[in-house]
């Protein structure tokens, strides 16, 4: 008796003719190996139906933070389909696709969860917002661009007060996008940690932090800039009071990810980081 195909939905961001193009023509090749069910091209209020397993992505780590956060508290087990520059969430190259569709069609592929947070705006002690976040959320000075004082609270405790740019609080998964170009460090994905990186803090002896997932924290800005603005995985969500507190925590739900074998971690960022260098003999 041969074992169902997995039922997989189709997802690339409609508004980009050349991803929508890409995702037509790979198509067919997807159905060779899995149940498709459905193509998701909205990536802001489309729907991903009920009796889907997976979703395949076609487009770059933009796409797949995307569908992250369409799928919402549901996480499936992600594929993507690297369209973009970098990939370290969708790193499987369009003419690889063939290859490493048989693994998935036969559940070779392990399934890897990465962190997810939730992260809370809490305005005058109610909270008002808590969205769903895959790489980082970041507290911003904004303009008039002068710096920012941005206290840092761990289980409710004041671990320090930054004079800084910006502070940002990092997944694993986020350690190699905004938090390395602030020198924070590369986190294995699979670790249960946050980074906290400030954004060139006026201290030397502010460094990145780097601590456990089971903790809880908050940003607070007692004095912030006009513009001063929470963001998350890139989006602009608002800007900050005075009054304001920024609550980052675990989430319930994880970021499942589809590891192809002979795709290894280190081999991952030899590949997207250019990691040179050789043993001296």
């Amino acid at each position: 008796m041969s074992t169902p195909r997995p039922r997989a939905v189709l997802i690339a961001d409609g508004s980009r003719s050349h991803l929508t193009a890409e995702l037509e023509r790979l198509a067919p090749v997807v159905a060779e190996h899995l149940e498709v069910v459905g193509r998701v091209l909205d990536l802001t209020d489309g729907t991903i139906p009920e009796s889907a397993e997976m979703v395949v992505v076609f487009g770059g780590d933009g796409t797949m933070l995307r569908t992250a956060h369409l799928m919402g508290k549901r996480q499936l087990p992600v594929l993507g389909v690297n369209l973009g520059k970098l990939g370290f969430l969708a790193h499987v190259r369009p003419e690889h696709l063939a290859e490493a569709l048989p693994a998935v069609a036969h559940h070779e592929a392990n399934v890897v969860e990465h962190l997810m947070f939730d992260c809370s705006l809490v305005r005058n002690g109610a909270t008002v917002q808590t969205l769903l976040g895959l790489n980082e959320v970041s507290v911003l000075a904004g303009s008039p661009f002068s710096m920012i004082q941005v206290q840092l609270y761990v289980d409710a405790e004041l671990a320090t007060t930054y004079s800084c740019d910006g502070l940002i609080v990092s997944t694993p998964v986020g350690s190699t996008a905004h938090s390395l170009s602030a020198g924070g460090p590369i986190l294995r994905k699979d670790l249960d940690a946050f980074v906290i990186s400030p954004i060139s803090p006026h201290t030397l002896t502010n460094r990145p932090v780097v601590d456990s997932a089971d903790r809880v924290y908050e940003l607070a800005v007692p004095a912030p800039n006009e513009a001063t603005s929470l963001v998350l995985d890139g989006r602009v969500i608002t800007t900050l009071h005075p009054e304001d507190r920024v609550r980052i925590a675990r989430s319930g739900a994880t970021f499942k990810q589809l590891d192809i074998p002979g795709k290894g971690y280190y081999r991952t960022l030899r590949e997207k980081l250019g990691w040179g260098g050789q043993l001296r003999e």
